[in-house]
């Protein structure tokens, strides 16, 4: 389903301001002819890594992310505009996925490029290392593991908050209404899955210290 001529990778990444996001959907409501492709060139990067962050490997990510285009294609009819469409497609993603775990009773491991730091019970967002040596590589890719391992530990609702939040860097309000929660349960959900990280990574003294 995914393939970019070099105009449509460069158009990638190109965010949308509201007016533009706004008018792409109504051409694809309309009905006009590659309107609809656009829309996935434009955000199947953003939705394909938001699969792969909480689906934990590329094939069960491109699979979501498939199955998601093919709900918004579906639905596009019924939106309506009241959310912005990157938190509509987040929710669709996490629709689709819980809907594969239902599915399968298969843990499957998260994938994290980022270490997580719980020191003042905060997540760094990435590692800051512009000259590392192979000792650190080995470290920081060991470190790595033991995170991707103590985030397959969390329920499923605290990992794809975690995801949302620490590598997506989607708000509290945001991931509220993408999942349907009140702001107060998402942040004690964030703030849960932050204690039970640190309790299964205490042990790991030497790797955080």
């Amino acid at each position: 389903m995914f393939f970019n001529t070099s105009k449509q990778k460069s158009e990638q990444g190109k965010v949308l301001t509201r007016a533009e996001e706004q008018a792409l959907l109504q051409r694809c409501k309309d009905g006009e002819n590659g309107a609809f492709d656009e829309l996935v060139h434009r955000y199947q990067k953003r939705v394909f890594n938001f699969a792969y962050g909480i689906a934990g490997n590329p094939d069960d990510a491109n699979d979501v992310a498939q199955e998601a285009f093919v709900r918004v294609f579906n639905s596009i009819q019924t939106f309506r505009g009241d959310a912005n469409f990157t938190t509509w497609i987040y929710r669709i993603v996490t629709n689709v996925y819980l809907d594969d775990r239902k599915k399968s009773k298969n843990h499957r491991l998260i994938s994290l490029d980022e270490y997580i730091d719980l020191e003042e019970n905060s997540i760094s967002r990435q590692i800051v290392d512009e000259s590392p040596q192979p000792g650190e590589i080995a470290e920081n890719k060991e470190r790595s593991q033991v995170v991707r391992n103590a985030i397959n530990a969390l329920p499923d609702y605290q990992r794809i908050i975690v995801t949302m939040y620490h590598l997506h860097d989607r708000s509290y309000d945001e991931i509220a209404e993408t999942m349907h929660l009140p702001i107060g349960t998402v942040k004690s959900r964030l703030n849960r899955a932050r204690l039970a990280l640190a309790e299964i990574l205490k042990t790991e003294t030497e790797l955080f210290g």
